[in-house]
């Protein structure tokens, strides 16, 4: 699975907003969303249009649901200066800076100038498909928290990339890392028994989160089934929560 990394000095973004995270460890916290263009894999779920455009969508003000479209790529300059008069208007509101895709790590090389500057400003939160480790390594020490999706074959209707995901946890576990994965009622308990003993081996001590399906503002699964596969994790790895994608009911960004 090739990685195409954007040989670009600046950014192509899709838009940044403020709102509150609605997944893994860091829901309900409200943070400022950096979203890169580009993603190396395909989900059956996805519901992010993550192809370059134009222009990106930049929110006017934290919460406002108004945008404006400034021209791709976006410079440091331009994104640093946005990000600092937000905090500056409304000090200790935003707990960190997301940022996210699409997958973000193909525009590593532009991240890795833009971390340590942005990271003066608020904590980093990377939220990513796992699949990118030699990308990661060079940013682990610039963030503070890593969100990473385990691609489970069930749900994306492509085969879990395993031996990514290993080698990106095995990185990613230098910094502060939990790892989540969406499951439907077809993830079997087969899946949830390798991704339990993945990052029992990998990483012992990174918390585990299922996401349910979510389709139309409900899950899309049983409960009975869901906790069967949140059974299956914790027999190899005790430390499993379910948390449903919380911004789809609360009906954010």
């Amino acid at each position: 699975m090739p990685v195409q990394v954007m040989p670009c000095n600046d950014a192509q973004l899709l838009e940044v907003f403020s709102s509150i995270q609605g997944e893994a460890e860091l829901v309900g916290y409200r943070q400022i969303f950096i979203r890169l263009a580009g993603c190396n894999l395909h989900c059956a779920y996805c519901d992010t249009d993550y192809s370059l455009r134009e222009h990106c969508r930049v929110e006017d003000a934290p919460g406002s649901g108004q945008f404006r479209g400034i021209a791709n790529p976006v410079s440091l300059e331009v994104i640093a200066s946005l990000v600092s008069a937000w905090v500056d208007a409304s000090p200790g509101m935003h707990h960190s800076i997301s940022l996210t895709g699409g997958e973000p790590l193909l525009q590593a090389p532009v991240l890795l100038n833009w971390a340590p500057v942005l990271r003066e400003i608020l904590p980093l939160h990377l939220e990513t498909n796992g699949t990118c480790a030699a990308a990661l390594e060079p940013l682990v020490p610039h963030l503070d928290m890593i969100s990473m999706d385990v691609k489970l074959s069930s749900v994306t209707g492509v085969a879990t990339p395993w031996k990514l995901h290993r080698a990106f946890l095995e990185i990613a576990s230098r910094t502060k890392v939990c790892v989540k994965a969406v499951v439907g009622e077809e993830t079997p308990v087969e899946e949830m028994i390798d991704l339990g003993r993945m990052v029992r081996q990998m990483s012992p001590d990174t918390s585990v989160y299922l996401q349910p399906v979510t389709q139309q503002g409900k899950i899309g699964m049983s409960s009975n089934h869901l906790l069967c596969l949140q059974a299956a994790v914790a027999k190899q790895h005790a430390n499993v929560r379910v948390v449903p994608q919380m911004h789809v009911f609360m009906n954010l960004l």
